[in-house]
C-alpha cells in the first residue's frame, strides 16, 4: 500500500465513457444520462507543498485560465471553506490530458485535490461527503472521488460499481477542443434514448449520443473515428474530442498506435481495475 504524503506524486487518471446515452432532461435543464465510466492508466499528476499562510497557490497555471477558475484551486478553497481549515497549499500540476478532450482531465485533477488534501490536512471527511463537494465543482468530479469503474445515472452522480475485464485502449487526441455546452445546447442532440438497468450493461453495449452532434460541429472527429475504426469499433468519449478503441492485449494496441499517421496524436493505456487512490483511507461515517 502506498504511503501517501506531501512528497508523493498524486495521480489524476483519465476516464473513458464506454457508452453515453442521454435518456431525458430535468425541469432545470440538466440532462439525464446513463454511462459506463472506466479509468485508464494515463493522466495528470498533482503535487502538493504545505503553506503556513493559509493561501492556495497554483504554481503551474494553465495559459488562459485564471487561477480563480481553475478546478484545482476551487477544490482546495472549497475544502478550506467547508472544514474551516487554516491550512494553505501550493499546487503543482503536470498536465498530460488535453482540455476539451472528454477524458475528464480537469475533473480528475479536482478530485485528486479533494482526496489528497483531505488526507494531508487530516480533515476526516468521508468519501461520500467529498463526492457531494465534487458535484458542486462539476458533474464528472464525483466519479473520480468514488474511485471505481461504474455504471452512472442521473446527471452522472449515481453509481453502481462494475467489475471490468482487463483491456487496453488506444486514445486519439484530435486537434480541437469541444465545449460541452455546445453539445448539450444543440437541438440536434438526441435526448430520448431508452434507459436501461445497470445489470443490463455488457461489453460492447450502446453508443455515444453526443458523437453525431460533435462530429457535425467538428468534422475532423469523423476522420479520426474513421481511421481508428479500420482496426476495430471506435467511438468518442464524453462530449469529445478524444476518440478511443478497446483491445484485449497490449500488443494489439501498440501495433495500432505504431501505424498512426503523421500529424495524428495518440497513446495507448491499460484499463484500470480502480482509481489509483481508491484505497486511500477515508473514514466511514465521518462528517
Amino acid at each position: 500500500m502506498t504511503d501517501w504524503n506531501w512528497s508523493s506524486a498524486w495521480p489524476a487518471p483519465a476516464k473513458l465513457n464506454l457508452f453515453l446515452h442521454v435518456v431525458g432532461r430535468r425541469a432545470d435543464g440538466y440532462h439525464l444520462l446513463q454511462t459506463l465510466f472506466r479509468f485508464v492508466d494515463h493522466g495528470d499528476v498533482v503535487h502538493f507543498s504545505p503553506r503556513d499562510d493559509g493561501e492556495v497557490v497554483l504554481a503551474t497555471p494553465i495559459p488562459g485560465v485564471p487561477a480563480e477558475s481553475d478546478l484545482t484551486v476551487r477544490a482546495a478553497r472549497l475544502l478550506q471553506a467547508e472544514s474551516g481549515s487554516r491550512h494553505g497549499v501550493t499546487i503543482s500540476l503536470e498536465k498530460r490530458l488535453p482540455m476539451g478532450g472528454g477524458l475528464g482531465g480537469g475533473s480528475s485533477d479536482a478530485a485528486t485535490v479533494l482526496l489528497g488534501l483531505n488526507h494531508l490536512w487530516q480533515l476526516g471527511f468521508s468519501r461520500e461527503r467529498l463526492q457531494a463537494l465534487g458535484l458542486r465543482l462539476g458533474a464528472d468530479v464525483p466519479i473520480f472521488v468514488y474511485g471505481r469503474n461504474a455504471f452512472a445515472e442521473g446527471i452522472g452522480e449515481r453509481f453502481s460499481p462494475v467489475d471490468l475485464p482487463a483491456r487496453w485502449y488506444v486514445v486519439l487526441e484530435p486537434p480541437v477542443q469541444v465545449p460541452t455546452l455546445d453539445i448539450f445546447r444543440s437541438p440536434a442532440l438526441r435526448r430520448d434514448t431508452p434507459a436501461v438497468a445497470a445489470h443490463d450493461w455488457h461489453p460492447g453495449f450502446g453508443a455515444n449520443d453526443l458523437e453525431p452532434v460533435a462530429t457535425e460541429l467538428h468534422p475532423v472527429l469523423a476522420e479520426y473515428i474513421g481511421w481508428l475504426s479500420g482496426f476495430t469499433h471506435a467511438r468518442m468519449t464524453g462530449s469529445g474530442a478524444c476518440i478511443f478503441a478497446e483491445f484485449e492485449r497490449r500488443s494489439e494496441a501498440e501495433a495500432v498506435l505504431a501505424q498512426l499517421p503523421g500529424g495524428m496524436r495518440g497513446w495507448a493505456a491499460a484499463g484500470l481495475a480502480a482509481h489509483p487512490l481508491a484505497a486511500l483511507h477515508t473514514p466511514l461515517g465521518a462528517p
